[in-house]
């Protein structure tokens, strides 16, 4: 299956920040745990190619891991090389989404207003990241689906458990959740670890709901 249509059925992308290569495969397995398998490690992690390195080669064939708060093409490539499979903006970059579909890698960027969600498309992006979503709202995502009803969306920004089946239900494929789900400099024993997968099995389960 495609990284989109991973994301699209699993429809919780898990955000993760501030994470090194000593706490990642805990978090990712705690997360897998819970039945979150599509993460972005943000670029701006320091070292963030070991980092992700460490992640693909040890949880690769459990999770999805790409990188997210990428800005240019540079940190793109980066990012590629040491093994995202794919990569989320929270702008739309024109130069970055052009080498990412030459590399053959799904780009979610960022984007806000139908202007830019049309732009990106036309540039070649398969999935746009509305964000700052909590700044709009779920009803945003109803109405731009109206004259742009090719949008496949993500939003991110504001998520929790408690709002994003209405996001969901409103027409996005997907949920970007960041210190809602993972705080990675606040996970220091088992018992932290045990605490993520449970908060990721709520999420999950939280998910169900959209079914009836």
């Amino acid at each position: 299956m495609s990284i989109i249509n991973e994301i699209k059925k699993n429809k919780i992308v898990a955000v993760i920040r501030k994470s090194n290569e000593e706490n990642i495969v805990p978090i990712l397995k705690a997360l897998a745990d819970g039945g979150v398998t599509n993460v972005e490690i943000t670029a701006e992690t320091p070292n963030v190619e070991r980092v992700i390195e460490t992640a693909v080669s040890q949880m690769g064939d459990e999770v999805n891991i790409g990188a997210g708060t990428v800005l240019d093409p540079e940190t793109a490539r980066t990012v590629i090389m040491a093994g995202a499979k794919f990569i989320v903006s929270p702008t739309l970059n024109v130069e970055a989404l052009k080498l990412t579909n030459r590399y053959g890698i799904l780009n979610i960027p960022g984007v806000m207003t139908p202007t830019e969600i049309l732009s990106a498309y036309e540039h070649g992006a398969q999935m746009v990241k509305v964000f700052p979503a909590d700044v709009v709202g779920p009803n945003y995502i109803k109405n731009i689906l109206g004259p742009l009803p090719h949008v496949q969306a993500m939003v991110t920004g504001g998520i929790t458990i408690d709002n994003m089946n209405e996001y969901l239900a409103n027409g996005c494929f997907a949920v970007g959740i960041g210190s809602n789900l993972v705080n990675a400099n606040q996970l220091k024993t088992e018992e932290d670890y045990t605490r993520l997968a449970d908060r990721a099995k709520q999420y999950t389960s939280k998910l169900k709901e959209l079914n009836g």
